[in-house]
């Protein structure tokens, strides 16, 4: 039974980014389709919510401005201000370097260059910022039992669509040329059905899936769930039936005018490849053999 304190702490605004995302998470399957558009919005950009306007925020998020504030009432929050403030503190908590380089390049963003000068200068930009802040953010635990529990499965299954696609093609390719057995689940001709026959209790199934999640990586994710294969979770932003998996990895990449990089992934991917053949081989974390 839930008491009252529990029952109040759970409709209490959440203080942080953290809290934040975690109250979406729990929630999101009970939201409409406008909320959930503005909570995909929100994850997977939240300089857009601690910089921009309300009615420039759900124009991105293609809604109203009225959903925002809906939005933002159902998570207890006044309106869509208070809202901002979770998003501008979590900008104050990273480190004032960071910070500012956020602000130039959402700036340059919105200042209109449109030359190919101005278009190189803002991707590479933003690309090397994204790369910087997964160096200094890399989960190097989460990291190392991901690469474990690969090197010592029975096979690696990949699966990812759409733009995603590049980042599992990568990963096969580079686990194949290591000799570490890897199936790309591809689901060419609509053979996903069949080729996840293969998924078995000893294997581990890789699943990179961005918002909005496509049909056949859930297939995927549950299929592996329900056969008790390990799972490991590339994404930016933690939805069921991904936010289940063993070990997951939220990353953030580069976003300019609203087409985002594969960067950050593409070298998570390598990294993980990399030390999955490191262990193979019989390296220990500090190098040792």
């Amino acid at each position: 039974m839930i008491d009252r304190e529990d029952r109040d702490d759970a409709f209490k605004p959440p203080a942080t980014f953290e809290d934040l995302k975690a109250r979406i998470t729990r929630d999101y399957e009970g939201y409409s389709r406008r909320l959930r558009q503005i909570a995909d919005h929100a994850m997977t950009h939240p300089n857009d919510f601690a910089f921009h306007t309300a009615a420039d925020v759900a124009k991105a998020c293609g809604t109203a401005p009225s959903a925002l504030i809906r939005f933002a009432q159902t998570l207890g929050y006044s309106g869509f201000s208070e809202l901002q403030g979770v998003f501008q503190a979590r900008l104050s908590d990273m480190a004032p370097s960071y910070r500012d380089r956020i602000r130039h390049l959402t700036a340059a963003e919105t200042g209109g260059g449109a030359g190919p000068e101005a278009l190189g200068a803002l991707f590479t930009d933003a690309a090397i910022e994204a790369l910087r802040h997964l160096r200094e953010s890399l989960p190097h635990a989460a990291l190392e039992q991901a690469a474990t529990l690969m090197a010592g499965a029975r096979i690696t299954h990949l699966v990812a669509s759409r733009r995603t696609f590049p980042a599992a093609f990568y990963l096969a390719y580079n686990l194949n040329r290591l000799e570490v057995p890897a199936n790309l689940l591809d689901g060419v001709g609509g053979t996903m059905e069949q080729q996840l026959t293969l998924v078995g209790p000893e294997d581990v199934l890789v699943a990179i899936s961005f918002q909005p999640s496509a049909p056949e990586s859930r297939l995927a994710m549950d299929v592996a769930l329900k056969r008790g294969a390990r799972t490991v979770v590339i994404t930016d932003a933690p939805r069921a039936p991904f936010n289940e998996a063993d070990i997951l990895f939220e990353v953030a990449e580069a976003s300019v005018t609203d087409f985002r990089s594969l960067n950050v992934t593409m070298s998570l991917a390598l990294i993980l490849a990399l030390r999955v053949g490191q262990l193979r081989e019989g390296h220990a974390p500090d190098g040792t053999r």
